[in-house]
């Protein structure tokens, strides 16, 4: 296996930069609009091109699929300018600074376009590898959306690499700066998307140690970030198979921050189902389904689901959703609420295929921040590639560190589940 010589975390006790920053990252549709008073966070375009910016010796994106350029959707839009910006400083970047760009993307297909990664490695700004899942696992794809930095700087969120996601759908992320010790981590999961892009090559048994990781559930790392807090991280991954000795599942790291929850969960994901729903025929898997129920009946935790309402909204949603609020009030303190988030349009924005949809994947609680890359069915969490990022409060002891991220995530959640655009889940 080809193995990248870098100095990657081996325990927390590993020396990190004095302080991390990370920021929320959004992009707001154009026309959804919010008072004057709500915080917007920086946009997922400026994020990305601050980034290239930035880079002196490497990128490394894991992408589903690739539609920067107009001509790879609607030829002509207006929208699309931002990504038509992203895709020529990452050609610059590439040809004229000599970045080094490496390029681990789902195979292409039809429906999932890579004219953009077969350009930039026709012009010799980018390596590029794709990954077969199906190949690989009977199924699924590599749905991870992720940037690293001279493994210093990187961004995880829901983007995917797609001018639709700059202006056209509603996506956020987290962007990290100057925190080697955390970019390290993340790039061994590029590293393993990488070997696995390689021609007739089978997943390990075992992952070469290298690659391995002890941050993780029990054992994660303790950073200073914004220079004002204590925060304690780790970085899941799915499906298993992709995951080194060390690296928990991103399944796991879902239901371990629902089972800490003491007072509230706030959700907000395009697809919710207890199922598997890729499959020849639906399974049902309830892994998160059981969790949020047990969480709001045994431990009395508020549960909000904000779950996306689009031109593609499977029928079926609405029942499972149905029978998740229907055991709100069955005993007291019990309280679960589903809202729908509708994106609006006009005519012209209606017609521009796959857009206009919140595409969020993340989750807010009283104690942490969960911010993902993966819709919530089983089939993302069994055999289909993605990351989640976790953070809290430091549990060290003496240190009552509060949580600025958490905080801001949940102001997000907040924001959205009282907008105009916010509607109750009804027959």
């Amino acid at each position: 296996m080809e193995q990248k010589e870098v100095d990657y975390a081996k325990s927390s006790s590993i020396s990190c930069p004095q302080t991390c920053r990370f920021s929320l990252v959004e992009s707001i549709p154009e026309g959804l609009t919010y008072p004057n008073s709500t915080v917007i966070h920086p946009s997922t375009h400026d994020v990305w091109f601050g980034l290239i910016k930035l880079a002196q010796h490497s990128i490394e994106i894991g992408s589903f699929y690739w539609t920067l350029r107009s001509a790879d959707v609607t030829p002509g839009d207006p929208s699309s300018q931002k990504g038509e910006e992203i895709f020529q400083a990452l050609l610059t970047s590439g040809m004229e600074k000599k970045v080094n760009i490496r390029i681990a993307q789902n195979f292409p297909s039809q429906s999932q376009s890579a004219l953009d990664t077969e350009i930039l490695a026709k012009k010799g700004a980018a390596e590029v590898r794709s990954v077969n899942f199906p190949k690989l696992m009977g199924g699924g794809v590599l749905h991870t959306k992720l940037w690293i930095v001279d493994e210093q700087h990187f961004y995880v969120g829901s983007a995917n690499m797609d001018w639709r996601s700059l202006t056209e759908v509603k996506e956020l992320g987290l962007a990290v700066y100057n925190c080697s010790c955390l970019a390290s981590d993340l790039a061994k999961i590029f590293e393993v998307y990488w070997f696995l892009g390689n021609t007739d090559v089978p997943i390990p048994a075992k992952w070469p140690d290298s690659l391995s990781t002890h941050f993780n559930i029990e054992t994660p790392v303790t950073l200073t970030v914004n220079s004002s807090s204590k925060a304690d991280v780790y970085i899941a991954s799915s499906p298993a198979p992709l995951c080194p000795s060390g690296r928990s599942t991103d399944i796991d790291a879902i239901l371990d921050v629902i089972s800490k929850a003491e007072h509230f969960i706030y959700i907000a994901v395009m697809d919710y189902f207890p199922l598997q729903i890729y499959t020849p025929k639906p399974r049902y898997w309830p892994k998160i389904d059981d969790a949020l129920r047990a969480a709001a009946v045994d431990r009395h935790v508020q549960v909000h689901l904000l779950i996306s309402n689009w031109n593609h909204t499977r029928k079926a949603t609405h029942y499972f959703l149905r029978s998740l609020v229907d055991i709100s009030g069955s005993y007291r303190g019990v309280v679960v609420e589903v809202k729908w988030f509708k994106v609006p349009s006009t005519p012209e924005q209606a017609k521009i295929p796959f857009a206009r949809v919140n595409h969020n994947k993340y989750m807010v609680t009283d104690n942490a921040a969960y911010i993902g890359t993966s819709n919530w069915s089983g089939d993302y969490f069994t055999d289909t590639a993605g990351v989640g990022i976790v953070v809290r409060a430091s549990q060290s002891k003496n240190d009552t560190s509060s949580n600025p991220l958490r905080d801001h995530l949940q102001q997000v959640f907040e924001r959205d589940w009282n907008s105009s655009y916010a509607s109750p889940l009804v027959e």
